[in-house]
Order: C-alpha cells, then sequence, then structure tokens
C-alpha cells in the first residue's frame, strides 16, 4: 500500500495547500480518502489521471473534504469521457449532501445521462464494509457537519492506514490509531484550542496512547513550519502536497 498526499491543507488552504486528500495505491486499485473543493487541480498538478480512481471514501461532510467530487464527476464525463465504474462511500446523508453541492455548483447535473456507472454507500460508524477488497472501518467523532464525522481505518489484509479525519480529541482516535502502519492525525492549531479540530498541547500530551507505526501530521494551518521541529521531536512528520509513504 502506497500513500501519496495529493491534498493535506485546511479549509483556508492555509500555506497554499490543497484541500484534504489522500491516494492509496493498493495491489489492484486506487482508493482516495476525501476529496475537497481543490483536489481535481491538485490531482491534475501530481500528473495523475482521474480514470485510476476506483472508490473515494469520505470522512465528513464538509466542503474542504468533499466539495471536489462535483467537478470529478464532471471532469469525468465530459473530459475524461470514463467508462468503468466509480464508487463514493460516505456517511449517513452523503448522497443527499453530494446531489445538493452538484445543483448548487452545476444546476441540472443530476440529472445527466451518466456514461459510466457511478453510486453512493453510506455507511454507519463501527460497521465495516469491504471496498475494492479493502476492510473500512469508521468510528465517529466530534465534529458537527451535519451528519456523523468519522475517523477511518483501512486494511489491505497486510497494511493499516488510519485517519483521524477532523475532530476534537477524542478516544475513539486511539481504537483508530491501534497497531495502523500510518496514522494520519489532523492538528490545527499550534496553542489555542479550536473548536471541534485537534491543537498541538493537546495532541501532544495523547501522543503516547496513538499507537500507531508512524505518525503524520495534517490539516495544519500557516503555522506548519514553526511547529515542525517541535513534531518532528516528538516522532512525528508533517504532511505537505505531493509526499509519497509506502506502508
Amino acid at each position: 500500500m502506497k500513500l501519496t498526499v495529493v491534498g493535506c491543507g485546511d479549509a483556508f488552504n492555509s500555506g497554499g495547500r490543497g484541500h484534504s486528500c489522500f491516494r492509496l495505491d493498493t495491489a489492484k486499485d486506487t482508493v482516495l480518502v476525501d476529496f475537497g473543493g481543490s483536489s481535481l487541480a491538485n490531482w491534475k498538478s501530481l500528473g495523475f489521471c482521474t480514470d485510476d480512481i476506483s472508490a473515494i471514501i469520505v470522512s465528513h461532510l464538509h466542503g474542504d473534504h468533499f466539495g471536489g467530487i462535483p467537478f470529478l464527476l464532471l471532469e469525468c464525463q465530459f473530459a475524461a469521457h470514463r467508462v468503468r465504474p466509480l464508487v463514493f462511500v460516505g456517511p449517513r446523508g452523503f448522497r443527499t449532501r453530494l446531489e445538493m453541492a452538484m445543483e448548487s455548483l452545476y444546476w441540472g447535473s443530476t440529472a445527466i445521462q451518466w456514461q459510466f456507472p457511478w453510486k453512493v454507500i453510506e455507511i454507519e460508524p463501527g460497521q465495516p464494509i469491504r471496498v475494492c477488497g479493502l476492510e473500512v472501518m469508521t468510528m465517529e467523532v466530534i465534529h458537527p457537519s451535519g451528519a456523523p464525522a468519522t475517523s477511518i481505518r483501512i486494511s489491505d489484509g497486510e497494511r493499516v492506514f488510519a485517519y483521524s479525519g477532523d475532530t476534537a480529541w477524542t478516544e475513539a482516535l486511539v481504537e483508530t490509531a491501534a497497531g495502523a502502519d500510518l496514522f494520519l492525525v489532523e492538528c490545527s492549531s499550534p496553542d489555542q484550542p479550536i473548536p471541534n479540530h485537534i491543537d498541538w498541547p493537546t495532541l501532544k500530551a495523547h501522543l503516547p496512547s496513538l499507537r500507531a507505526k508512524r505518525t503524520l501530521v495534517t490539516h495544519i494551518g500557516d503555522h506548519a513550519s514553526d511547529l515542525e521541529p517541535a513534531m518532528e521531536a516528538a516522532g512525528l512528520t508533517i504532511a505537505h502536497d505531493g509526499l509519497i509513504i509506502d506502508l
């Protein structure tokens, strides 16, 4: 399993980083975790082809995590001329919110006669499913978004990728991270608490409980360079767009 960070910024694209989007390549498929509003531009800037994508798993329904999907669908239909299926996986209410976004951005787009089959699968936290041969498990976290916000744990049977999504600190992250080959965790503030997000003092205090083999920090604001020495000293890596990690 290989991770490519397509985008790891916050909602404001701080530091010029793209919205959340993470590419996982397995032996058979390419699965994405999140596809925020700016993700298609980042995807293309990395030289990737949208036809490679088999599925997208969405952590929660905020625009910097799923807002790029309407643009992706139109790209697949009119530019890439996609024919193979595409699967979207997300929390309860995902289908309705996606259709609302599509109609807001491109009126009438939900009535398109699609050249390729696509579907939305809504999953409940704590109920594992299989997507493209991967076991996917979500857990509810603390981040109001009009639907359950979740952490995500993905296994190909040999390696485990885990992701906090956006959240305040919650003990659910301990279970999400446990034994993972890579845990991707948000840290949205260098010092002051931000509602429904994790700040650096809180993350640092809980690091001993996050028993992943490696931890990568995402969703950082403009303070990333200031925090890097302290995070590296704590054994962490700060994500950047284009970073590639073999799990």
